[in-house]
């Protein structure tokens, strides 16, 4: 069976937003963004968004250029309102997670408009990317 075709079991929190925080060969590392405590930043997601939503970490999405990158994907409810997953680059700035965490507490993508300085960061993914990832 193809990877396109098979489709996992929603698990615990699939009713939940996801962030996915990018963490592999050039996210994460202080090779490529140096100035940020990058640990610092995953925690900080995990830690505000308890119980609010996924975070998990990834090796690569693939969108090495514009290093830290992070998905936002909406919630079951968010995706019936039309949320479509939001993928942000070159959040380099320790104060966007908490602009990240608000939008996801108040309901992320589909639910609650972003604060507009995720507009900064806001950038569509190769269609090879996107569709690997959200598949």
């Amino acid at each position: 069976m193809s990877r396109r075709t098979q489709k996992a079991a929603p698990g615990p929190g699939a009713g939940r937003p996801t962030v996915t925080v990018c963490r592999g060969c050039c996210c994460g590392t202080p090779a490529k963004v140096p100035r940020l405590d990058h640990e610092a930043q995953l925690t900080d997601l995990r830690t505000r968004l308890a119980g609010v939503a996924r975070v998990r970490r990834t090796d690569c999405l693939d969108a090495c250029e514009r290093a830290n990158v992070i998905v936002i994907q909406p919630s079951a409810e968010g995706r019936e309102a039309g949320g479509r997953p939001v993928w942000l680059g070159q959040v380099n700035d320790p104060g966007a997670a908490t602009d990240i965490t608000t939008w996801v507490a108040n309901g992320g993508p589909g639910l609650a408009e972003p604060p507009g300085v995720l507009d900064l960061y806001t950038f569509s993914p190769s269609r090879r990317v996107r569709h690997e990832f959200e598949d």
